[in-house]
């Protein structure tokens, strides 16, 4: 069985709206389980001994520390935010091609 022309198009489109709805899933997923959530906790509890420590120990120390920590959680959630709105950003442009070739390809 060769493929015409037309049933390529389809063919394409279709993989290409997979792909797409693929991207756009992993993306969500990516956001709801790998998000910031976790590593928010566990840097607070990270920051919950820092301040203990500090308290017995310097003072001056712990602020120093506490920014970095700080510091270092909003990159953290910046960056696993980041990833997971490119995905489904990148998922959201296939699908949009896909559609809008079906379009053309069909004559709608």
């Amino acid at each position: 069985m060769f493929l015409d022309p037309t049933r390529f198009m389809i063919f394409a489109i279709m993989a290409l709206f997979v792909a797409g709805l693929g991207t756009m899933i992993t993306g969500i997923v990516y956001l709801l389980k790998k998000g910031p959530g976790g590593e928010i906790a566990k840097l607070a509890q990270q920051t919950a001994r820092l301040a203990q420590k500090g308290i017995a120990e310097d003072v001056a120390g712990l602020v120093g520390n506490a920014s970095s920590l700080i510091d270092a959680l909003n990159r953290l959630a910046a960056t696993s935010t980041g990833v997971g709105v490119l995905l489904i950003l990148v998922g959201g442009f296939l699908i949009w091609m896909a559609l809008t070739l079906f379009r053309e390809t069909m004559g709608i």
